[in-house]
């Protein structure tokens, strides 16, 4: 069991940089994570891309 199994985590700012790194270390200590940022373009290409990269729970 990962030690974040079963949490939720609602990351702003992780359209890119520091926030999409901490979205991505959450999700793969197996928490579910919201991403969200005040660029909604920037946050769906986060999201994209940490699930392409077969790290989405």
């Amino acid at each position: 069991m990962s030690e974040l199994e079963g949490k939720r985590v609602f990351v702003t700012g992780s359209g890119a940089g520091i926030g999409k790194a901490i979205a991505k270390l959450f999700i793969e200590r197996g928490a579910r994570v919201v991403v969200s940022d005040i660029d909604a373009d920037a946050a769906k290409r986060a999201a994209d891309e940490i699930g392409a990269a077969g790290v989405a729970n």
